[in-house]
Protein backbone atom coordinates (compact mmCIF):
# COMPACT_ATOMS: atom_id res chain seq x y z
CA UNK A 1 0.00 0.00 0.00
CA UNK A 2 1.22 3.41 -0.89
CA UNK A 3 0.38 5.68 1.54
CA UNK A 4 1.72 9.28 1.58
CA UNK A 5 1.17 13.38 2.30
CA UNK A 6 1.34 15.44 -0.28
CA UNK A 7 3.91 18.12 0.41
CA UNK A 8 5.38 16.51 3.33
CA UNK A 9 5.77 12.71 3.41
CA UNK A 10 7.46 11.06 -0.07
CA UNK A 11 5.47 9.03 -1.77
CA UNK A 12 8.93 6.94 -2.65
CA UNK A 13 7.28 6.58 -7.21
CA UNK A 14 9.24 7.36 -10.09
CA UNK A 15 6.45 10.56 -11.18
CA UNK A 16 3.44 11.93 -8.83
CA UNK A 17 0.28 9.94 -8.69
CA UNK A 18 -2.08 12.42 -8.03
CA UNK A 19 -3.21 13.62 -11.68
CA UNK A 20 -3.19 9.70 -12.52
CA UNK A 21 -5.81 8.79 -9.72
CA UNK A 22 -8.49 11.17 -10.53
CA UNK A 23 -8.96 9.73 -14.33
CA UNK A 24 -10.13 10.27 -17.06
CA UNK A 25 -11.06 13.86 -17.24
CA UNK A 26 -12.52 15.83 -19.87
CA UNK A 27 -9.98 18.52 -21.85
CA UNK A 28 -11.25 22.46 -21.40
CA UNK A 29 -10.02 23.33 -24.88
CA UNK A 30 -10.45 26.78 -24.32
CA UNK A 31 -10.69 29.67 -26.97
CA UNK A 32 -9.74 33.26 -25.77
CA UNK A 33 -9.81 36.68 -27.35
CA UNK A 34 -7.09 39.32 -25.74
CA UNK A 35 -8.05 42.93 -25.50
CA UNK A 36 -5.48 44.11 -28.14
CA UNK A 37 -7.68 41.58 -30.77
CA UNK A 38 -5.25 37.86 -30.41
CA UNK A 39 -7.03 34.68 -30.67
CA UNK A 40 -5.85 32.43 -28.06
CA UNK A 41 -6.32 28.38 -27.54
CA UNK A 42 -5.35 26.04 -25.39
CA UNK A 43 -6.37 22.48 -23.54
CA UNK A 44 -6.62 22.31 -20.01
CA UNK A 45 -7.03 18.92 -18.32
CA UNK A 46 -8.86 20.49 -15.16
CA UNK A 47 -11.94 21.50 -16.49
CA UNK A 48 -16.00 20.20 -15.92
CA UNK A 49 -19.52 21.34 -15.47
CA UNK A 50 -20.82 22.76 -12.06
CA UNK A 51 -24.65 22.52 -12.74
CA UNK A 52 -27.19 22.39 -15.45
CA UNK A 53 -29.78 25.39 -14.85
CA UNK A 54 -28.19 27.85 -15.75
CA UNK A 55 -25.24 25.62 -16.96
CA UNK A 56 -22.37 26.75 -15.47
CA UNK A 57 -18.53 25.15 -16.57
CA UNK A 58 -15.33 25.26 -15.12
CA UNK A 59 -11.51 25.20 -15.73
CA UNK A 60 -8.68 25.31 -13.64
CA UNK A 61 -5.24 26.67 -15.09
CA UNK A 62 -2.41 26.97 -13.20
CA UNK A 63 0.62 29.25 -13.53
CA UNK A 64 3.22 29.03 -16.08
CA UNK A 65 7.35 28.08 -15.24
CA UNK A 66 7.75 31.81 -14.54
CA UNK A 67 4.81 32.30 -12.65
CA UNK A 68 2.63 33.87 -15.18
CA UNK A 69 -0.44 33.65 -14.89
CA UNK A 70 -2.21 31.84 -18.41
CA UNK A 71 -3.34 33.87 -21.47
CA UNK A 72 -6.64 31.86 -21.33
CA UNK A 73 -7.31 33.20 -17.53
CA UNK A 74 -5.99 36.91 -18.58
CA UNK A 75 -8.02 37.02 -21.43
CA UNK A 76 -11.31 35.74 -19.74
CA UNK A 77 -11.07 38.38 -17.19
CA UNK A 78 -10.20 41.14 -19.34
CA UNK A 79 -12.91 40.75 -21.92
CA UNK A 80 -15.06 38.75 -19.94
CA UNK A 81 -16.16 35.56 -22.06
CA UNK A 82 -14.56 32.31 -23.60
CA UNK A 83 -15.79 29.45 -25.19
CA UNK A 84 -15.13 25.70 -24.93
CA UNK A 85 -14.72 23.41 -27.95
CA UNK A 86 -15.19 19.52 -26.81
CA UNK A 87 -11.19 17.91 -28.05
CA UNK A 88 -11.64 15.11 -30.32
CA UNK A 89 -9.99 11.82 -31.45
CA UNK A 90 -9.97 13.39 -35.19
CA UNK A 91 -8.21 17.11 -33.70
CA UNK A 92 -6.44 15.28 -31.09
CA UNK A 93 -2.76 16.33 -32.82
CA UNK A 94 -4.17 19.77 -32.91
CA UNK A 95 -5.16 19.80 -29.47
CA UNK A 96 -1.39 18.92 -28.66
CA UNK A 97 -0.50 21.36 -30.54
CA UNK A 98 -2.52 23.97 -28.63
CA UNK A 99 -0.88 23.27 -25.22
CA UNK A 100 2.97 24.46 -26.25
CA UNK A 101 3.44 27.25 -24.63
CA UNK A 102 3.62 30.42 -26.25
CA UNK A 103 3.62 33.93 -25.98
CA UNK A 104 0.61 36.16 -25.64
CA UNK A 105 0.87 37.69 -29.30
CA UNK A 106 0.87 34.00 -30.92
CA UNK A 107 -2.01 33.07 -32.18
CA UNK A 108 -2.79 29.50 -31.60
CA UNK A 109 -5.47 28.44 -34.13
CA UNK A 110 -2.85 29.50 -36.80
CA UNK A 111 0.11 27.50 -35.30
CA UNK A 112 -1.79 24.40 -35.39
CA UNK A 113 -3.45 25.07 -38.74
CA UNK A 114 -6.84 25.10 -37.28
CA UNK A 115 -9.95 27.10 -39.06
CA UNK A 116 -11.93 29.75 -37.20
CA UNK A 117 -15.66 29.58 -36.82
CA UNK A 118 -17.00 33.40 -35.18
CA UNK A 119 -19.41 32.71 -31.84
CA UNK A 120 -22.76 34.11 -32.23
CA UNK A 121 -23.40 35.85 -29.01
CA UNK A 122 -19.23 36.63 -27.66
CA UNK A 123 -16.76 38.16 -29.75
CA UNK A 124 -13.87 35.04 -29.54
CA UNK A 125 -13.29 32.33 -32.10
CA UNK A 126 -14.37 28.62 -31.93
CA UNK A 127 -12.46 25.58 -33.31
CA UNK A 128 -14.83 24.93 -36.51
CA UNK A 129 -14.37 21.26 -36.82
CA UNK A 130 -15.37 20.84 -33.19
CA UNK A 131 -18.65 19.74 -33.08
CA UNK A 132 -20.07 20.84 -29.93
CA UNK A 133 -19.05 24.10 -28.81
CA UNK A 134 -20.00 26.54 -25.43
CA UNK A 135 -20.41 30.51 -25.69
CA UNK A 136 -19.82 31.16 -22.15
CA UNK A 137 -19.21 34.79 -19.84
CA UNK A 138 -17.04 34.92 -17.49
CA UNK A 139 -19.04 34.49 -13.23
CA UNK A 140 -15.90 34.52 -11.16
CA UNK A 141 -12.14 33.62 -10.86
CA UNK A 142 -11.18 32.00 -7.79
CA UNK A 143 -7.58 32.30 -6.67
CA UNK A 144 -5.87 29.00 -5.28
CA UNK A 145 -2.92 29.41 -3.42
CA UNK A 146 0.44 26.73 -4.21
CA UNK A 147 4.02 25.98 -4.53
CA UNK A 148 6.11 27.77 -6.76
CA UNK A 149 6.60 28.28 -9.47
CA UNK A 150 3.26 26.04 -10.64
CA UNK A 151 0.94 25.50 -8.00
CA UNK A 152 -1.01 28.16 -7.41
CA UNK A 153 -4.20 28.17 -9.50
CA UNK A 154 -6.93 30.11 -11.28
CA UNK A 155 -10.62 28.22 -11.46
CA UNK A 156 -12.03 30.12 -14.04
CA UNK A 157 -16.39 29.95 -14.03
CA UNK A 158 -17.99 31.00 -16.27
CA UNK A 159 -22.13 30.85 -17.32
CA UNK A 160 -22.75 28.84 -20.86
CA UNK A 161 -24.66 31.36 -22.67
CA UNK A 162 -25.23 29.18 -25.71
CA UNK A 163 -24.38 25.96 -27.47
CA UNK A 164 -23.72 24.41 -30.41
CA UNK A 165 -23.98 20.73 -31.22
CA UNK A 166 -23.29 19.75 -34.83
CA UNK A 167 -26.33 17.53 -36.23
CA UNK A 168 -23.60 14.30 -37.16
CA UNK A 169 -22.63 14.06 -33.48
CA UNK A 170 -26.98 13.27 -32.81
CA UNK A 171 -28.51 10.07 -32.66
CA UNK A 172 -32.02 9.98 -32.16
CA UNK A 173 -32.28 13.62 -31.04
CA UNK A 174 -29.31 13.23 -28.32
CA UNK A 175 -25.86 13.46 -28.47
CA UNK A 176 -23.94 10.25 -29.38
CA UNK A 177 -20.89 9.85 -27.41
CA UNK A 178 -19.57 7.78 -29.47
CA UNK A 179 -19.84 9.97 -32.81
CA UNK A 180 -18.20 12.44 -30.55
CA UNK A 181 -15.21 10.68 -29.66
CA UNK A 182 -14.06 12.83 -27.14
CA UNK A 183 -10.78 12.44 -25.60
CA UNK A 184 -10.31 12.80 -21.93
CA UNK A 185 -6.94 13.50 -20.08
CA UNK A 186 -5.49 10.18 -17.91
CA UNK A 187 -1.87 9.81 -15.89
CA UNK A 188 1.32 11.44 -16.92
CA UNK A 189 1.10 11.96 -20.73
CA UNK A 190 -1.66 9.09 -21.00
CA UNK A 191 -4.50 9.92 -23.16
CA UNK A 192 -8.54 7.90 -23.59
CA UNK A 193 -11.29 8.46 -25.69
CA UNK A 194 -14.37 7.09 -25.61
CA UNK A 195 -15.95 5.06 -28.41
CA UNK A 196 -18.75 3.40 -29.04
CA UNK A 197 -17.97 0.18 -27.60
CA UNK A 198 -16.70 1.71 -24.38
CA UNK A 199 -20.19 3.05 -23.83
CA UNK A 200 -22.52 1.58 -20.76
CA UNK A 201 -26.05 2.64 -19.85
CA UNK A 202 -26.82 2.38 -15.92
CA UNK A 203 -30.47 3.82 -14.20
CA UNK A 204 -30.17 4.54 -11.01
CA UNK A 205 -33.19 2.67 -9.06
CA UNK A 206 -35.73 5.34 -7.03
CA UNK A 207 -38.11 7.31 -8.25
CA UNK A 208 -37.64 8.24 -11.94
CA UNK A 209 -38.57 12.26 -11.04
CA UNK A 210 -35.38 11.84 -9.07
CA UNK A 211 -33.12 11.49 -12.83
CA UNK A 212 -34.02 15.41 -13.93
CA UNK A 213 -30.91 16.52 -12.60
CA UNK A 214 -28.72 13.30 -14.02
CA UNK A 215 -30.23 13.49 -17.36
CA UNK A 216 -29.94 17.38 -17.23
CA UNK A 217 -33.40 17.92 -18.32
CA UNK A 218 -34.66 21.38 -17.09
CA UNK A 219 -38.06 21.51 -18.69
CA UNK A 220 -39.24 18.72 -16.66
CA UNK A 221 -37.05 19.73 -13.54
CA UNK A 222 -39.42 22.74 -13.63
CA UNK A 223 -42.42 20.89 -13.98
CA UNK A 224 -41.85 19.16 -10.84
CA UNK A 225 -42.18 20.90 -7.67
CA UNK A 226 -39.98 21.12 -4.68
CA UNK A 227 -41.60 18.37 -2.90
CA UNK A 228 -41.05 15.87 -5.90
CA UNK A 229 -44.85 15.94 -7.50
CA UNK A 230 -46.14 17.49 -10.45
CA UNK A 231 -47.08 20.80 -10.59
CA UNK A 232 -49.97 21.66 -11.87
CA UNK A 233 -49.88 23.69 -15.48
CA UNK A 234 -51.19 27.10 -14.49
CA UNK A 235 -54.70 28.00 -16.38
Amino acid sequence: MVFYEPGKTPHGLPRDPFKACVTPRPIGWISTRSKSGIDNLAPYSQFNNLTFDPPYVMFSANQDLNEHRKDSTVNAEATGEFCWNVATWDLREAVNATAEWFAGDVDEFERAGLEKEAARLVKVAMVKRSPIKFECKHYTTLRLPGNAPMGATDVVIGRVIAIHIDESVLTDGMIDAGKVQPIARCGYHQYARVTAESLFEMVIPGDPKQLVGLEGNMDQAKAIGADGHDVEPTR
